[in-house]
């Protein structure tokens, strides 16, 4: 019981916390930028901050493409993957290189959502652009699909150095995921 209780909560806080810390992307065949709140198009702090590190490993040619995902909420004009698309476009990257897919309201959602679109192009490795203690979420998520998958973490923005209270969210939400 005291292993069920604290023991793998322990270790799965320790492996978000080492993973946000020492997280190193790889080159791939897609750059995927996790959606994150836009209002009418305009992206949130947290997707500016997504969208500004998709744009600078992309330029430093750690993919040729970029998939931006995210659907709206009820009421919305648009959606968090045409928001980020557009933003990148608006800001350097060649619409060419860039797909939308606006599916996904949650990181499982987004995650099922993308590597299809992989499957479709042949694609079979990723970079996943998201706030440093998500990456160990979302990267598992990946790798149970068949994706080789690392994590570019957010340097700026509202997430970049977050506290004891995100972790402890995605730890729960990783534990919940897994079992």
């Amino acid at each position: 019981f005291l292993l069920l209780v604290i023991v793998i909560p322990l270790y799965a806080a320790g492996s978000i916390w080492y993973t946000a810390k020492n997280s190193t992307a790889e080159k791939s065949d897609v750059i995927l930028v996790m959606g994150a709140a836009q209002f009418d198009g305009r992206p949130s702090e947290v997707l500016l901050a997504r969208l500004d590190q998709a744009k600078s490993i992309f330029k430093a040619g750690l993919a040729p493409r970029i998939y931006t995902i995210g659907g709206g909420a009820p009421g919305d004009r648009t959606t968090e993957a045409a928001a980020s698309r557009t933003w990148l476009i608006n800001n350097g990257v060649s619409k060419k290189n860039i797909l939308a897919i606006a599916k996904g309201r949650d990181t499982l959602s987004s995650t099922k959502a993308y590597v299809e679109q992989m499957r479709k192009a042949k694609f079979s490795s990723v970079v996943i652009v998201t706030d440093p203690y998500h990456c160990y979420r979302a990267i598992k998520m990946a790798k149970d699909r068949g994706i080789k998958s690392t994590c570019s973490a957010v340097e700026s923005g509202p997430a970049a150095n977050s506290g004891i209270k995100y972790l402890a969210r995605e730890t729960g939400a990783y534990l919940a995921y897994v079992t």
